[in-house]
């Protein structure tokens, strides 16, 4: 274990032995320390440590360093060997120097240049990235840029003394301000010229405006001169002095930034206008503005639920009827885009108007597809009339104004980014020609508008008439009652000026002191000399002329930053983004919240159910109601026929037993019974047949199309679409049109299969048996189903029933005994009573105390006849069973005469043939007829949106429409707020 001492005097041993660049140095062994001579001793051999180092340390101490050890110094008199060896080493110790010099320089370098990259990096970090902004600047113009002769752009560029002498004079300046400063600290009251010029200083600190110089030379000349005439000029002079080189200052670079600016706006118009035609396509983004109008105007249709409301800003204007609204707009959009009309409400429908910057001065609905060239007044014209059309569309019979909002979006250059809405003018009094409750409906639409309390309210008011007229004013007052989003424009200032007895006014009424509300802003402008045919352009003129030499700003009633519409447009769009900014996201967080209400709901009633919307819910009914179309082509020819022959029967089985066969065969005669038959027959195909049986099968087409879709909702079907459905149905019968041709066609077939006599086999006449057989008995049974009623219950049912007959079912029953006992006298007996047997029969009648009338008798005898020779008829069916044999052998025999069998086999004959017939027409025509008849309905439904909001209603379908909107309000606020931050 060494000590402390020992291990200090070991480390100075190694430090003294270990040297840089080379150099040796020789310790007598007597200054080292003890430890280190013993080492020295122990490796160099020698145990005396008195002794002289031997070389063998040496060398130890060599491999110990690793550096060449420079030999000792000679003693004296050894001679020059020495100092020789030394000479010959100076070169390689200068150059041993002159290395280190280069290690110490080429560190410098790469330490300076690692600072030099790091210093660059950072302030690289520092800048903003422009990477995203590369899509504005076309490729040609970089490879326009790379081309530029730098030479010749120095050239062009002004010499500096040019450059300096647009500076202005700072110590003037700086006089006329320390003049101006101590001038308000000494406390002289001047009037309203002291409070023009101070709102004129504090309108350059807070508008930034450049420091004010001289007009020019000559000007300076003649100021010293008139000092020097006037060394002593008053207090005031020296104000006007002042405010008037402050007003030519300002208006001169005003007029400077609108040259600069409308340089700007041709350069980029053309860059754009090259880039359009086809040098470098490219798709642009939607701009910030855009994204926000589409929001409002998914908003705008959107039927909001669960306290969800519109929150999100945009621009309202309001004001009274002519107090220059659309002037206002039209100056702010720059183009003269809405109906005019003297004195008359243009403005009948709020108007939504997207402003935004782009190459060309265009307009566009959002409905719409075409673009007005607002440069052009052909386009100007259309654009005003497809406004006004609109409005006057909106509006509903006997109504005057609307609250359906029109959207429109005009682009153009310098145009700044807002979203403004016109609302019709305020009224105080309805006129002829308008509705009664029109003033209660513009102002319900303005509070609208202006209680949502992030909306920007322009309000509107007239400088040319009286202040105490105002009606709009009190309306903002109550939505806006503090004035923290309300801007105040006055208009028509020209004609106020010269009108108005003291111009005080117009200070009191921009400085909100004359009317009872408060606003954020308070401004001047105006809107033309009231011609219809004036331009922007020279609107522009004459609003700056008139600002340049009205005594409203040169006498301090007006700042400079209080007048002309562009000054009030950049307002208006500033106040709007920063509402836009500080709202934004809140209304983002409300429809998130409604989303996640609606969402549970829809989990919590309709879990298994995906969400369609109306127009989904309206796509899938028209596949399944085209589907079920198409299943009337799968009917097979066997079902459509027996279904035609059945109901063709049901429908003609009435004319053929009363009108054909009765009558016939009540002839009691052979030849009479084929010739009425034949006569009655065709008679019938003329005129009621084919009718009867196109409307058969027409009615078959229905009732089967309505079989299908009733079979199709029982397999698990939605019950939503029966409504949808049923319309579809009823509108494409109401529209199908059978094809008339066929019936001349089917005329022919029924009058050719009615004509035939002849039955060929023995299994046609037991079927015309059989079918005979079926009818008469239907019809006997009809009869005595008819007689009961007329008589009554019968004896059994009385007892059973405890019923009893009326007095009228009692005369029918006495009625009806007297007449049977009449048929059992006389078998074959006419269908018809003569007059001499109502008589006696009334007779009879009589004698038991009935009071009967002839009518009645004849009513009952029809009956009782009709039910006795049905049963005579049914008999001789039964004879006829075997009677095929001598039909076919033609035996004339008065007891097997079956002409009444022949008649049925023909009538049945003609419902196989007319069956068939209709099949095949309904088979190859009428069903795609129907077919295509019901695409046509489903087509003009679906494009029928108050249709479809009539036909699929409910719950479920609210909630999913509900659901949609809000999903699409929410991404499209999402996507504005990341653009909005972008921006940032």
């Amino acid at each position: 274990m060494l000590r402390v001492g020992d291990k200090a005097a070991c480390m100075a041993c190694r430090n003294l032995v270990s040297t840089n660049m080379g150099v040796r140095f020789r310790v007598p062994l007597q200054k080292l320390h003890p430890l280190s001579r013993a080492i020295h001793h122990r490796y160099s051999g020698n145990s005396n440590p008195q002794r002289p180092p031997h070389r063998a340390a040496a060398r130890y101490f060599t491999s110990m360093s690793r550096l060449p050890m420079r030999p000792p110094k000679p003693p004296p008199g050894s001679g020059g060997r020495g100092h020789q060896q030394q000479r010959n080493f100076w070169a390689i110790r200068l150059a041993a120097r002159l290395l280190k010099l280069r290690y110490i320089l080429l560190g410098s370098a790469v330490g300076g240049g690692y600072t030099a990259k790091k210093t660059y990096e950072e302030w690289k970090d520092m800048l903003p990235d422009f990477s995203e902004y590369n899509w504005v600047i076309p490729d040609f113009v970089w490879e326009l840029s790379n081309q530029i002769d730098l030479d010749k752009l120095t050239k062009a560029l002004p010499e500096i003394e040019e450059i300096v002498k647009l500076l202005p004079d700072f110590d003037k300046i700086g006089e006329n301000f320390s003049f101006l400063k101590s001038l308000l600290s000494s406390g002289v009251s001047l009037g309203s010229e002291v409070k023009g010029a101070s709102g004129l200083h504090l309108l350059l600190e807070t508008t930034g405006d450049p420091p004010l110089k001289a007009t020019d030379s000559s000007a300076a000349a003649k100021q010293d001169a008139s000092d020097k005439q006037y060394k002593k000029p008053s207090d005031k002079e020296k104000f006007d002095q002042l405010q008037e080189e402050l007003l030519r200052t300002q208006l001169k670079y005003q007029r400077m930034l609108e040259r600069l600016e409308k340089e700007n706006k041709e350069l980029r118009k053309v860059v754009l206008q090259k880039d359009d035609k086809g040098i470098h396509q490219r798709k642009v983004k939607k701009s910030l503005i855009d994204l926000y109008s589409e929001v409002l105007d998914i908003l705008s249709d959107y039927d909001a639920n669960y306290n969800t409301q519109d929150h999100l800003p945009r621009v309202v204007v309001v004001g009274d009827q002519s107090a220059g609204k659309t002037s206002v707009l039209e100056m702010i959009a720059q183009a003269r885009i809405f109906p005019r009309g003297s004195g008359e409400m243009m403005t009948r429908s709020p108007v939504k108007v997207t402003l935004s910057e782009g190459p060309h001065h265009v307009a566009m609905f959002k409905d719409s597809g075409r673009e007005f060239d607002l440069t052009k007044e052909d386009d100007l014209a259309a654009l005003r009339h497809e406004i006004e059309l609109r409005m006057r569309k909106s509006v509903k019979a006997g109504q005057t104004v609307s609250c359906e909002t029109i959207s429109l979006s005009v682009k153009g250059p310098g145009i700044q980014r807002m979203v403004l809405v016109d609302l019709p003018g305020v009224i105080s009094t309805v006129t002829a020609g308008m509705a009664a409750d029109t003033k209660d409906t513009i102002f319900s639409i303005s509070r609208a508008y202006m209680q949502n309390p992030n909306a920007i309210i322009l309000c509107i008011q007239d400088g040319s008439v009286d202040a105490e007229r105002s009606i709009v004013t009190d309306l903002v007052s109550q939505m806006d009652p503090q004035g923290k989003r309300t801007i105040f424009v006055l208009t028509k200032v020209d004609l106020a000026e010269k009108n108005l007895a003291s111009p005080n006014r117009i200070q009191q009424i921009v400085e909100g002191k004359l009317f009872p509300m408060k606003a954020l802003g308070y401004f001047a402008v105006v809107t033309g000399k009231g011609s219809s045919g004036e331009s922007i352009d020279s609107i522009k003129d004459y609003e700056e002329d008139f600002f340049q030499n009205s005594r409203l700003l040169k006498d301090g009633m007006l700042k400079a930053h209080q007048v002309t519409t562009k000054n009030l447009s950049l307002a208006v769009s500033d106040c709007f983004w920063k509402m836009v900014r500080e709202s934004v996201e809140q209304q983002a967080d409300v429809f998130k919240a409604s989303r996640f209400n609606l969402e549970t709901e829809w989990k919590n009633n309709y879990p298994r159910l995906r969400e369609l919307d109306r127009n989904e819910l309206f796509e899938k009914a028209k596949n399944e109601i085209l589907d079920e179309v198409i299943s009337l082509s799968q009917v097979t020819p066997q079902h459509w026929e027996a279904i035609l022959q059945k109901k063709m029967w049901e429908r003609v089985s009435t004319h053929v037993i009363e009108n054909i066969y009765l009558p016939a065969a009540q002839t009691m005669d052979s030849g009479t019974f084929n010739t009425t038959v034949d006569i009655k027959l065709k008679q019938w195909t003329d005129k009621q047949l084919p009718y009867k049986a196109l409307e058969v099968a027409w009615e078959t087409l229905q009732e089967e199309f309505a079989r299908f879709m009733a079979e199709y909702k029982g397999k698990d079907q939605d019950d939503i679409f029966d409504k949808l459905k049923e319309a579809v149905k009823d509108e494409s019968i109401k529209r199908h049109k059978w094809n008339e041709r066929a019936m001349d066609s089917l005329r022919v077939i029924q009058h050719n299969a009615l004509e035939d006599r002849s039955i060929t086999d023995k299994p046609q006449w037991d079927a015309a048996i059989m079918f005979m057989e079926e009818t008469l008995h239907s019809r006997l049974k009809d009869t005595d189903s008819v007689i009961r009623d007329m008589v009554g219950p019968g004896w059994t049912q009385r007892w059973m029933n405890w019923t009893s007959r009326t007095p009228d079912q009692h005369v029918r029953n006495e009625t009806k005994n007297e007449l049977e006992r009449l048929l059992k006298l006389h078998d074959e007996h006419t269908a018809y009573l003569a007059n001499d047997e109502v008589t006696t029969v009334r007779k009879n009648l009589e004698a038991r105390s009935v009071e009967v009338d002839p009518v009645l008798i004849k009513d009952t005898w029809h009956q009782l006849y009709r039910r006795h020779f049905l049963q005579k008829a049914l008999s001789h069916c039964n004879l006829c069973k075997r009677g095929f044999y001598y039909y076919q052998r033609h035996f004339v025999d008065s007891e097997l005469e079956c002409n009444d069998v022949v008649l049925f086999w023909r009538i049945q004959r003609m419902l196989v043939i007319t069956g068939n017939t209709l099949r095949q027409q309904l088979t190859n025509t009428e069903v795609r007829r129907l077919e295509k008849n019901v695409k046509e309905v489903l087509e003009d439904f679906g494009e029928d949106q108050e249709k479809k909001t009539h036909l699929i209603t409910g719950r479920r379908v609210q909630l999913a429409e509900d659901l949609k909107k809000v999903r699409e309000i929410q991404e499209k606020l999402e996507a504005f707020i990341e653009a909005l931050h972008k921006e940032k």
